[in-house]
């Protein structure tokens, strides 16, 4: 498995609409940024948040979610609650080719604010909006902007194709758009 460079993400964005809406420059002025950098993609965060509310006493299960513990909210500044966080989705839906693998790390700007960004890998023929957890983990309330750089995409290409994808293995998160809560199958 290799990284993969600038030239190579904007090719496979064109050939294979690998990331929609592309951006194939790095957009920084007055903004978080995103758009293509060197060596990856910034992604956007969209303007639809879940905010974790602690209202009705639910148990954070992931077996048993309860759709309750979330707030909907939509807007261009998302608020989140001190020692909490809220799940978001990008601006762009990917579709991973079946010999690729994305990473996903958090910006430095939220980080040296103490908001954490957590994905999970873009797994081999994977496609949709990704669902982001974003964590503040400051005693204060944290301020979230949508439509600006929220994470960097690092693409690595595998040396052999994978014997299973997850468009294979019917992905349970596969094809999904808006910001999905956790599920399990039953």
């Amino acid at each position: 498995m290799g990284l993969k460079n600038d030239r190579w993400i904007r090719e496979m964005a064109e050939q294979y609409r690998m990331i929609e809406p592309f951006e194939p420059r790095l957009v920084r002025e007055g903004r978080i940024s995103y758009g293509l950098s060197s060596y990856g993609y910034d992604i956007r965060v969209a303007d639809e948040f879940k905010i974790f509310t602690n209202v009705w006493g639910s148990l954070v299960d992931p077996k048993h979610f309860d759709p309750r513990s979330l707030v909907d909210f939509k807007g261009e500044e998302c608020i989140i609650p001190p020692n909490s966080f809220c799940l978001a989705r990008s601006v762009e839906y990917f579709r991973i080719p079946r010999g690729v693998m994305g990473i996903c790390l958090g910006k430095s700007t939220y980080a040296r604010c103490g908001i954490v960004v957590n994905i999970t890998p873009l797994e081999p023929e994977w496609e949709g909006h990704l669902t982001i957890e974003i964590s503040n983990t400051t005693p204060l309330p944290a301020k979230i902007y949508a439509n600006e750089g929220i994470a960097q995409l690092i693409f690595l290409e595998a040396d052999e194709m994978c014997e299973v994808s997850y468009r294979d293995r019917k992905g349970k998160y596969q094809g999904q758009k808006g910001v999905v809560p956790p599920k399990v199958e039953r």
